[in-house]
Parts: C-alpha cells; sequence; structure tokens
C-alpha cells in the first residue's frame, strides 16, 4: 500500500467529481435563459442519484465477480468487501474503496454529458428515471466489459485508458437516440437557438479543464511516470484541439469564438482519453487536432444534414470525439508507452490492436442503442407515454414548467 498513490487517487476523484458541475455550467451557459436551471439541474441531480446507486449496486454490477464478460455480479452489495484499508483486485498500491471511489465519479458524469442532447424539452421526471434506467442497463455492463475482470472488450485486447467507450461513445451513442425518440424542439427549424451566457460556457470549460487532468492522469492508479504522461498527452491535445476548433471557425465563419475554442478544449480532452496512457507524446497532436475538425463539422454539417435536433451536441462532441479516440489508440499506441498493451497500433505494422478497437467500438455503440431503446420504453410506461414536455411548456420554458424557477426572475428584456 502506498499513502501516496492513495493520496493522489482520492484527490484526482475529487477532480473528476468537479467536472460536473462544470459539464452543468457549460450545458447551462449554452442552453437559452428560459432553460438555464433546468440545463444546469439535469447534471447536479446526477450527482446525488448516482452515488447512491453506485453504493448501493453499481460498483458490485460494474466491477463485481464476472459473468458472461457482460456484467458482474452482487458480491460488493452496498459495499460489503470494499476495503478502505486493503487493496483489492483491481490496483495493488491503493484501499479498493478508493479504488471504487474515483471510479464512481465516472459513474457521476458520463449520464450528465447524455442530458446536453434534450435540452429543452425533456420532463424532468422522465429524464430522472432515464438515467437511473440507462445507468442499469447501459453503463455498468459497459463498465465491466472494459475494465472489469473478465469482461469481454478487456478479453479481446481492445484498451480504454480512462474511459473513450465507457464515458463517451456510451453516452454519445445514447444521446443520440434520446433525442431522436424525444424530436425536435418547436420551431427547430425557423429559431435561432442563442447562447445564453458565454461567460459561463468559459467557467464551465475551464473547470472541465481543471477536472479532466483528474480523470486521465488519475487513470493510472499510481502517482508515478504513467500518470505523468497520460498528463502531458491530456494537455496537449486540448490544446491542439482548441486551435483546431479556432481554425474551423475562421475557415467556416471568418472569426474565431470563444465558444468555439472552448469547445475545442473539450473535444481535446475527449478525443484522448482512450490512448493519453497509451500513445506517445507526439502523437496528441493529431489526435487532437483532427479530433476538434471531424466534431465540428458533425455539429455543423452532420446534424443539418440528417435533421437530427442534439440540442448542445453531446453526440457530435462525446460520441463521435470518442469514436475518434478509440480509433486513434488503435492507430498510435505503443508498448514502449505501456507495456501492458498486446499489441502496437496501426503504425507500427500491428493490426490486431486496431481490430480490437474498431470492435470495442462497435459493441459499445450497439450496446448503448439497445440498452437506451429499452430504457426509452420502461420510461414511457412509467410516465404514461410522456418524454417530453407540452408546447406550451416548451414555450414558457422547463425552468418555470418544471422547476417554477427563473434564472434571472427581475429581468425584462425580449429575448428568450
Amino acid at each position: 500500500m502506498s499513502e501516496a498513490d492513495t493520496a493522489f487517487v482520492l484527490i484526482c476523484s475529487a477532480f473528476v467529481l468537479f467536472m460536473t458541475p462544470g459539464l452543468a455550467f457549460f450545458y447551462g451557459g449554452l442552453g437559452r435563459r428560459k432553460n438555464v436551471v433546468n440545463n444546469i439541474l439535469a447534471s447536479i441531480f446526477i450527482v446525488g442519484l448516482e452515488i447512491v446507486l453506485w453504493m448501493l449496486v453499481g460498483f458490485s454490477l460494474a466491477f463485481g465477480e464476472d459473468h458472461g464478460g457482460v456484467i458482474g455480479g452482487l458480491d460488493y452489495l452496498l459495499m460489503n468487501g470494499v476495503s478502505s484499508s486493503e487493496a483489492g483486485p483491481y490496483a495493488s498500491t491503493i484501499p479498493f474503496m478508493a479504488y471504487a471511489l474515483f471510479q464512481m465519479m465516472f459513474a457521476v458524469i458520463t449520464p450528465a454529458l447524455i442530458t446536453g442532447s434534450v435540452a429543452g424539452r425533456m420532463r424532468f421526471e422522465a429524464l430522472f428515471l432515464f438515467i437511473l434506467a440507462w445507468s442499469l442497463v447501459v453503463y455498468y455492463p459497459i463498465a465491466h466489459m472494459v475494465w472489469g475482470q473478465g469482461g469481454f472488450l478487456a478479453e479481446i485486447g481492445s484498451v480504454d485508458f480512462a474511459g473513450g467507450n465507457v464515458v463517451h461513445i456510451s453516452s454519445g451513442a445514447s444521446a443520440l437516440v434520446l433525442c431522436v425518440a424525444l424530436g425536435r424542439r418547436n420551431g427547430f427549424a425557423e429559431v435561432s437557438y442563442r447562447v445564453h451566457n458565454i461567460p459561463l460556457v468559459a467557467i464551465g470549460a475551464t473547470v472541465l479543464l481543471f477536472g479532466w487532468f483528474g480523470f486521465n492522469a488519475g487513470s493510472a492508479l499510481a502517482a508515478d511516470g504513467l500518470a505523468v504522461h497520460a498528463f502531458a498527452t491530456t494537455a496537449l491535445s486540448a490544446a491542439s484541439a482548441e486551435l483546431g476548433w479556432m481554425v474551423m471557425d475562421v475557415i467556416l465563419d471568418r472569426k474565431p469564438t470563444l465558444v468555439g475554442a472552448c469547445t475545442g478544449l473539450v473535444i481535446g480532452f475527449v478525443a484522448i482519453t482512450p490512448g493519453c496512457g497509451f500513445v506517445p507524446l507526439a502523437a496528441a497532436i493529431p489526435i487532437g487536432f483532427f479530433g476538434s475538425v471531424i466534431c465540428c463539422l458533425s455539429c455543423s454539417r452532420l446534424k443539418a444534414r440528417f435533421g437530427y435536433d442534439d440540442a448542445l451536441d453531446a453526440f457530435g462532441c462525446h460520441g463521435i470525439g470518442g469514436m475518434w479516440g478509440g480509433i486513434a489508440t488503435g492507430i498510435f499506441a505503443s508498448k514502449a508507452v505501456n507495456p501492458a498493451l498486446g499489441w502496437n497500433g496501426l503504425i507500427y505494422g500491428e493490426t490486431e490492436l486496431f481490430c480490437a478497437q474498431l470492435l470495442s467500438i462497435f459493441v459499445t455503440i450497439a450496446l448503448a442503442i439497445v440498452g437506451s431503446l429499452v430504457c426509452i420504453a420502461v420510461v414511457r410506461a412509467l410516465c404514461g407515454g410522456r418524454l417530453r414536455v407540452s408546447e406550451r411548456e416548451e414555450r414558457e420554458g422547463l425552468d418555470l414548467s418544471q422547476h417554477g424557477e427563473r434564472v434571472h426572475p427581475s429581468f425584462n428584456g425580449l429575448d428568450d
């Protein structure tokens, strides 16, 4: 046991938890004024729900004894047998409870990412029930398949250092399914959806920036050279992606924007997450830069082409960015960086890892889609078939209709 490693992982756990209010601010600023409270609460309520759910059953289902390579058992129900003084099977230098707490913070932020896709139109009780069901049906099985002992995707040799499949692809694919099932916002093709509060977007993005170093470097589970390497690749990817989105802003709109720069930073983190502890430092530049370009085109062109209403681009940023990151890991990963790899990446002339990455992405997407459809069906049944607010409630705004609150109670302007 190492006191230094334990302290490092606990601090990183706090960093990752801090990302969820950062995401709340980010989504709150991007949304419309009349929905800001709802957008922020959509992330904040998940802190309470997911921590309770994780302690009760989530950790056990994700990291308990393997069943068919898909799900864990109930051996850690109510955190039974999860020691706060002895190491567990997943990390040898920190208490088992420290590992469980670190993983808990991933379980908190992942479903919060989904909420951006349905901003401005989903009933709060339906969203609450969907997140509850989604955690059980989608998140815990994917976490077990990728990170759990005996998990199917781990067994085929695919790798995911800090959550490309588990966090970003799963939430991004589910976000797309949910926003399509919910339908477009009223006036989607006619209304210009303006960013409500750009400084709040910047605050949220910089909080995410701060926390993401705990997210990625902390996934080394020790205060060692691998954590340092993951920290460095994370920084370089985020910086490259910020520049990439600014370049795209200039090409597409002839002006760089603060919202674009902040979005680029987030994309850089997303893209490097699966490979930050596997790829050489130099590889972080193309991973971040081209990830930003791909996601920018997805948000500005792909969404318009197919007409789905991913309100705050949860799929365009996290789904697409996570897929690119998983593929890029299969291209650039090197056993010289991390000997735990079974194979080198495609640029070293080996194809096995690249193929395993493609298969893992396909399996994650398939499970997220099917699982989300199941969750939607269950929630529809429980909510009398009503997933979204009425047209009048949507026009009024979800802050008032769902929560009885206004973000600016004395505001008398004419914008919405």
